[in-house]
């Protein structure tokens, strides 16, 4: 690819972008948050699994 095609690529997804309202960030945070939660409590549960099932391994 060009370089020149690059930058009007980026120019013109800046030109359609905008700064998300309060209201948006909250419900993408809520969400981003509870994926953390759920890949953190099942990585924990495995973790524990392990633990319990091999113990001398």
């Amino acid at each position: 690819m060009n370089i020149k095609e690059n930058i009007r690529k980026y120019r013109r997804v800046l030109q359609i972008s905008r700064k998300p309202g309060k209201e948006e960030f909250l419900s993408s945070t809520k969400i981003c948050a509870l994926g953390i939660a759920l890949i953190g409590f099942i990585g924990f549960v495995i973790f524990l699994l392990f633990t319990f099932l091999l113990p001398g391994a």
